[in-house]
């Protein structure tokens, strides 16, 4: 059909384009013409060749088709066969389906399988069982004579039941009753070959070193494997007649029983009985020891290769006993619970150094009896003792002479604290004592921070009330507000208001001394580096870092530092707060001298008295050389003189010399001030009145320099001042003033003083006025060295003889 339609192509009307192409190309000259009949088979050819490859395509399609038929054919007829099947299986189901033959066949068939399954059950618990006794007989069948050989079926024993036990948590708790029983024969054989060892070791006589041996090397084995510490067999055998005398003694109804007893007597001749056994068993029973664990764990544990070290464990059992009474009995007799721990602890204490008992704990030795007590009572115990020690700490306080300097405390020079100070400071060292053999960090911690700090936080607040106390009482405001009375403003006159602030200061100072000390003792070195440890692996939110409190509540109580690698004390925040109130009072005693030296002062200074002269003095009399030494004190000057002995003297028996020093320095400045302002750069002076004011100057550093080697240097500038302003008007009766003033008579009242007053006033003035450089000269002369050439200008103007 494609063939046809290709030959009939070029009887169409239409030319074809392809066919025009080609007879171009083969017909292009007259030559080509006489080829056409080669051209024309050629062509013939080429169409036979197509028309054969047609044909073969066609016959090919037709083929494909005809398979394709075919296989949708197979495809229907198995589509057709699947759907017969399916029908087929429908039809079964909905017939089963109606049929209850197969599940009655089931309910038949079920019971026989539970029965079945019972009996193949009970025959496995039966040989298990059959197991279990068989391996208790052959360890028993071995005792006394071989505990070594006993010790094989018993080790089987115990590890099928250390298997059941582990099995059973896989399989949701099943066979409880098996694993119960296997597990129960387990520890009644044990018990059994324990028992029949003891016997024999009770029984024989001379071969009792045997059993002894034999009875260890039945319990080899638990040493090993157990994990908490195990009474040796043999040893716990022998020290049954002492357990006995002591259950006489100290558990009946004897005086020696009594829990008034217990410190006196039961404790006492427990450690004597160990002592007196002590080289027996040693002597006898250390090479079985030694030899048994040498090589193992075990033999780094005293009460393992230690025999008077296993006597103890075989005792401490019935002593427990004995202790839980005893503390019962403190529980509700607390004065007693607190006598009774330290009894507990000095035991343990002696037990430890005297037998080397480490109580299966080589690394951290033996906790005690005391850490056995204070696990289930440390809050009754703690209770108790913050109600002794804050009741102690209350009669402190309200003691009559609880505010009273302790001027006997410390040596001269030392700062002096009230007798409450020292005795606070006292009661919390003798609380240290209750709990600084405690083991237990969280114990330690809690009886810092719950009766200490808190000690330490009621006394502190005792001495901020004080301080505001005496600002209320100083104060003009707050007395106007508050209101005054007599009698406290009178407690303040004289050397009240400096005795009232050296209570505090010194008390404050006495707190942070003893914290500081209390810092660097071992104790307290090893609590703070252990809380440190603690602190470094919890979060700053943690809510409970030791004792139940949270790690913002310790730091505020102990230190900031706590978190950090950098130094400190567990007392850094209590010191911090002291040592607050130590600079304030130091501060209030400071203005409080400084005031007591002004209104002392006020006469002296304002009585204008240094250009006076008297109506029979003459002329010569105005310019004589006068010798300070020689004039007596100015009157208003000895009532201030007074006031400041008295306050050297007091100030002196209460503080530090380091305290007494910087405080007197700063008042002695600001007395320097006053005078300065008040007297030397106001005044006028004659020269007589310069050699008083001299003499009077020389007066209080003399008074100071007495109760304060070189104390006066605080004073300098005002000395070297007086010293500029009390220069003789003439000198070596050579001065031009000596001829215009009746030198002559002069100069015989100047011979005798022109060595000691080499310069005259004139020739100092004329030098200081001419410029800086020739009047800072004139200065280093005169050995002055803290004025300044415009200070010394202003004091040589105050002279009469240079304003005339």
């Amino acid at each position: 059909m494609a063939a046809h339609a290709t030959l009939t192509r070029a009887q169409s009307m239409e030319p074809d384009i392809r066919l025009e192409d080609y007879l171009d190309d083969k017909l292009q000259s007259v030559t080509d013409l006489e080829n056409l009949d080669n051209l024309l088979a050629s062509v013939e050819q080429q169409r036979v060749q197509l028309q054969t490859q047609l044909d073969g395509a066609a016959q090919e399609l037709e083929d494909v088709r005809r398979s394709a038929q075919d296989r949708q054919g197979g495809l229907a007829k198995q589509i057709e066969d699947f759907e017969q099947l399916q029908q087929s299986i429908d039809l079964r189901l909905q017939i089963m389906g109606q049929s209850d033959a197969p599940e009655e066949a089931i309910r038949r068939l079920e019971e026989p399988m539970k029965q079945l399954h019972r009996v193949e059950l009970a025959h496995r618990y039966v040989s298990l069982l059959q197991d279990v006794e068989a391996m208790r007989r052959e360890a028993r069948s071995h005792l006394p004579q071989n505990p070594k050989a006993a010790l094989e079926p018993y080790t089987r024993l115990r590890q099928l039941a250390g298997q059941l036990r582990e099995l059973q948590g896989p399989a949701d708790e099943a066979a409880g009753h098996l694993v119960n029983y296997v597990e129960q024969v387990t520890g009644s054989l044990w018990d059994e070959m324990k028992k029949i060892m003891s016997e024999e070791l009770s029984a024989v006589d001379g071969e009792w070193l045997e059993t002894f041996e034999k009875s260890m090397d039945l319990q080899v084995p638990e040493v090993m494997y157990s994990e908490s510490l195990v009474n040796l067999l043999p040893v716990e055998v022998m020290a049954g007649t002492f357990v006995q005398w002591f259950r006489f003694q100290f558990m009946g109804d004897n005086g020696t029983s009594a829990p008034a007893a217990f410190g006196t007597f039961c404790l006492p001749n427990f450690v004597s009985l160990v002592d007196k056994w002590e080289d027996f068993f040693r002597s006898n029973f250390d090479h079985v020891l030694a030899s048994r664990f040498q090589g193992t764990k075990a033999a780094e544990t005293t009460a393992y290769t230690d025999p008077a070290c296993a006597l103890i464990t075989a005792l401490l059992p019935v002593l427990r006993q004995k202790v839980e009474s005893v503390v019962q009995h403190g529980l509700k007799n607390p004065q007693y619970l607190s006598s009774l721990m330290v009894q507990l602890m000095d035991f343990d204490d002696t037990i430890r150094s005297r037998f080397s008992y480490d109580g299966g704990d080589a690394e951290n030795g033996w906790p005690g009896i005391t850490s056995e007590v204070l696990d289930q009572y440390f809050r009754e115990w703690l209770k108790f003792e913050k109600e002794f020690a804050l009741e102690r700490y209350q009669t402190i306080i309200n003691s009559h002479d609880a505010r009273n300097i302790d001027y006997d405390y410390s040596t001269p020079g030392k700062m002096k604290p009230t007798y409450g100070a020292v005795r606070v400071t006292d009661l919390l060292r003798s609380v240290t004592s209750q709990y600084e053999r405690v083991r237990r960090l969280p114990h330690k911690i809690r009886f810092l921070i719950d009766i200490q700090q808190e000690i330490l936080d009621q006394y502190h607040g005792r001495l901020l009330e004080s301080l505001e106390a005496y600002a209320s009482l100083t104060s003009t405001v707050a007395r106007t507000l508050q209101g005054v009375s007599k009698e406290q403003l009178a407690a303040l006159e004289g050397t009240g208001a400096f005795e009232a602030l050296c209570k505090v200061l010194g008390s404050a100072d006495h707190i942070v001394s003893t914290l500081d000390d209390w810092g660097n003792e071992e104790f307290y070195i090893e609590l703070w580096e252990d809380l440190k440890g603690r602190a470094k692996q919890a979060d700053d939110d943690q809510t409970n870092l030791v004792g139940g409190m949270s790690y913002d509540h310790v730091k505020d109580r102990t230190s900031s530092e706590i978190g950090s690698e950098a130094d400190g004390s567990i007392f850094d925040e209590t010191i911090k707060f002291y040592s607050k109130r130590r600079e304030s009072a130091q501060k209030f005693l400071k203005e409080a001298l400084v005031e007591s030296h002004q209104n002392a002062f006020r006469p002296y200074l304002s009585k204008p008295q240094w250009s006076i002269i008297s109506n029979e003095a003459t002329m010569a009399d105005l310019y004589r050389i006068v010798d300070p030494t020689q004039l007596a004190v100015t009157a208003e000057l000895d009532e201030p003189l007074r006031i400041m002995k008295r306050n050297l003297t007091f100030l002196a028996s209460a503080l530090s010399t380091a305290t007494y020093k910087k405080i007197w320095r700063e008042a002695l400045e600001s007395l320097q001030e006053s005078l300065w302002s008040s007297v030397l750069l106001r005044q006028n002076f004659t020269t007589l009145g310069a050699a008083q004011f001299m003499r009077d100057v020389q007066a209080i550093l003399a008074l100071v320099d007495r109760n304060i080697p070189e104390g006066s240097a605080a004073m300098a500038q005002l000395e070297e001042g007086v010293r500029l302003l009390s220069l003789p008007v003439v000198s070596d009766g050579n001065d031009e003033s000596n001829e215009d003033n009746g030198g002559g008579a002069g100069g015989d009242r100047d011979e005798g003083n022109s060595s000691s007053n080499p310069f005259s006033l004139k020739q100092i003035s004329d030098r200081m006025f001419t410029d800086n450089t020739e009047a800072r000269r004139a200065l280093e002369d005169l050995g002055i060295q803290s004025l300044e050439p415009a200070n010394a200008r202003r004091i040589l103007q105050r002279r009469v003889e240079n304003s005339e």
